[in-house]
């Protein structure tokens, strides 16, 4: 009891959705975790693999070619301007295909990992090309080959920055989430607006506010601390 009343007094919507059960808290949370968890490692993976092709294949870059360059840049350049809302429903066949459904959690996997990839894809471009040239042509001078020198210049010089990137974009994917709600997906995000906000139930978007952002806040103290600890390693 707080003050004469109890919690049933304080969060009554809240303790009425409970634990488990389809729309349970603890469901939510799961379901935001998993749907941020593997759009963070497809996306991930799609995300490196176009910002390293974007800095390898620019103007002056290793492997200079302006025709995949450019066709590179446009792509994600294209993903990165539709806005999510719209990418779920105009990739709806192709989640489809993929996945079976277009509907629930897994369905989402698809449009969050296309969502993030063309973001983290900038991220990565950004942390690249901070290394420092010099280290570049050195590695040229003493005959290393191109994959070295994106293994072990490009990538092992710019990983306390790659922290940093990844962290923002873990944080974006957060926020992307509860927008995946239009397509039946659950997690925190539909909770606040579904049971919280269109029901006009306070206590439950209040509690699941704040459960996301103890989510960023992990991610964000987990983000700092790594990069803190690669940045002091490289000195």
């Amino acid at each position: 009891m707080i003050g004469g009343f109890g919690m049933n007094s304080l969060i009554p919507n809240v303790i009425q959705l409970g634990w488990g059960g389809d729309n349970g808290w603890g469901t939510s949370i799961v379901q935001t975790i998993y749907m941020t968890f593997w759009p963070a490692i497809f996306g991930g993976i799609l995300g490196l693999i176009f910002g390293v092709a974007l800095v390898v294949t620019e103007p002056g870059g290793i492997l200079e070619n302006r025709i995949i360059f450019s066709i590179v840049d446009k792509v994600i350049s294209i993903f990165r301007a539709i806005p999510f809302i719209i990418l779920l429903a105009f990739i709806a066949p192709f989640t489809q295909l993929i996945v079976g459904t277009q509907i629930g959690t897994t369905a989402a996997l698809v449009p969050l990992s296309l969502g993030v990839f063309a973001f983290y894809a900038r991220q990565v471009q950004v942390a690249l090309e901070s290394v420092d040239h010099g280290k570049i042509e050195a590695a040229q001078a003493i005959g290393a080959t191109n994959w070295d020198i994106i293994i072990n210049v490009y990538l092992r010089e710019a990983r306390s920055e790659f922290v940093r990137v990844s962290t923002v974009t873990l944080i974006s994917l957060v926020s992307l989430t509860a927008m995946a709600g239009a397509i039946g997906a659950g997690g925190l995000g539909n909770t606040a607006i579904s049971y919280g906000y269109d029901r006009f139930n306070n206590d439950v978007t209040l509690v699941a506010t704040i459960l996301v952002l103890l989510f960023v806040l992990i991610i964000q103290v987990v983000g700092d601390i790594l990069a803190k600890k690669l940045n002091h390693q490289d000195r």
